[in-house]
């Protein structure tokens, strides 16, 4: 059934059973005659909820060294992949504060012990490859790119383990210098070109990695964020940048995010609150959050396939828009992704961590292989653009996942997954359109009504 003018419904489609990636199809490909009532995907236009930023992926050491490598055309098609107008679009990108797991070594940009004047600072490392990439990103995108930093780690003479690995604490007596520290970071990068939109406090703060890492209590960093950081933000003129606090998986979100934001004069500095997907899905945590803390932020800022990269696999995909879909329906306002690109080995990774990213290259060959992951992002962030906004949508079955987003013209954007092996029927309602759909198994469906 489809009682539409002609031409109203734009279609793109990837499927694992018939190869297509992203692809235009016409309606007709997917209408049946059979009315589903018990499967039911209906949109709400008037029941508007969060605005968009974007999504986007990071923007490693590790991910610039491979894009170091290639050949200008290679560099040229991975920007373009990413960012271009053709492509996925990207609005958001995250990178590190010194090294992470995905750096080639541990470093910092101020080595010397007790320089609390940070006299020593300098980000030439990072101008070497790093920043070369942000920027040839940053000159391609259509829409402003915000970018979001994080530390793995403070120097390893301002930590209680007198190393960046294995955990350890900042020392109390350079709280005051690590706070000072974001800043210069900021300010050193912006005179590279690069805005910063966004710092969290620290990545995964309760991980004792074998990589860079550092533990912070709920407590310690809601201190550091109430009398070090955001004081140090405002006396720095960069009260502008969003704080996010947490910055790791689902599992505690609400427990950490209640401690920073029922005080409120740390909460004052914080935007919004950062999670991962490393310990289950826990995505009513997300929606707890928003429900206690509805004037603060939710963004995801980190997920990967751990264990290699994984090249083939169908199931990255679905994990990632698994995770998409659920998120934003709990009224995240942007997902990022981890490594934009990683080697044949999913690294380089200076402890051997190696992940998938949904761009990986043979730097033996300059061959770039397209994960599934690649193009099930792109079923978001080509199509729900910064601004939209995520509107309510009634889904009565669980064989398929459902998001709609609507923008200020009035054109709704609909996602539907099918992770089954089977077919799946269904009736989609958006206002006057009622459509009897057929969504292929283990595929992703963008409709466009405009």
């Amino acid at each position: 059934m489809a009682n539409i003018p002609e031409n109203t419904i734009s279609v793109y489609i990837t499927s694992k059973d018939t190869g297509q990636k992203v692809e235009k199809v016409d309606l007709s490909h997917l209408l049946t005659t059979k009315n589903i009532e018990s499967s039911t995907i209906k949109l709400n236009k008037n029941e508007t909820r969060q605005e968009i930023l974007g999504f986007g992926g990071a923007f490693t050491e590790a991910a610039a060294s491979v894009y170091h490598k290639l050949d200008t055309e290679k560099k040229e098609e991975i920007i373009q992949a990413y960012f271009g107008a053709n492509g996925n679009g990207y609005t958001m990108g995250r990178t590190h504060i010194n090294s992470c797991d995905f750096s080639l070594v541990n470093y910092t940009y101020c080595d010397i012990p007790g320089d609390i004047e940070l006299k020593d600072f300098s980000i030439s490392r990072d101008r070497k490859m790093l920043i070369p990439f942000i920027k040839d990103a940053i000159e391609q995108a259509k829409t402003p790119i915000q970018i979001m930093a994080s530390p793995w780690s403070p120097p390893a003479w301002m930590k209680t383990n007198g190393q960046m690995n294995h955990g350890g604490k900042l020392k109390e007596e350079f709280r005051d210098a690590w706070a000072i520290y974001y800043c210069k970071y900021i300010n050193a990068y912006e005179k590279e070109g690069i805005p910063i939109w966004g710092i969290s406090v620290q990545n995964e703060p309760t991980a004792k990695q074998t990589w860079d890492s550092c533990i912070y209590t709920a407590e310690e960093e809601r201190d550091f964020i109430r009398d070090y950081l955001g004081p140090t933000l405002e006396n720095s003129n960069l009260l502008d940048k969003k704080v996010i606090i947490w910055d790791h998986n689902r599992n505690i979100m609400v427990e950490r995010a209640r401690t920073v934001l029922n005080d409120p004069e740390a909460a004052k500095y914080v935007w919004g609150t950062g999670f991962h997907w490393y310990n289950g899905d826990h995505f009513d945590a997300v929606q707890q959050v928003h429900d206690e803390f509805p004037d603060k932020e939710l963004i995801f800022t980190e997920g990967c396939q751990e264990n290699g990269p994984h090249i083939g696999s169908w199931d990255l995909g679905e994990r990632y828009a698994t995770s998409i879909i659920n998120d934003l329906n709990r009224w995240t306002v942007a997902w990022i992704d981890w490594n934009l690109i990683l080697d044949e080995n999913g690294g380089p990774n200076h402890v051997g961590n190696y992940c998938s990213a949904p761009i990986i290259v043979d730097t033996n060959t300059q061959e770039i292989l397209y994960q599934s992951s690649y193009y099930y992002l792109g079923h978001f962030s080509r199509f729900i653009k910064r601004g939209d906004r995520i509107i309510e949508r009634e889904n009565n079955t669980d064989n398929l996942l459902a998001l709609a987003s609507i923008n200020d013209s009035g054109i709704t954007t609909t996602i539907v997954m099918n992770k089954k092996n089977t077919q799946e029927n269904c009736t989609y309602m958006n206002g006057e359109v009622i459509l009897y759909l057929c969504i292929p198994s283990r595929s992703i469906v963008t409709l466009i009504n405009v």
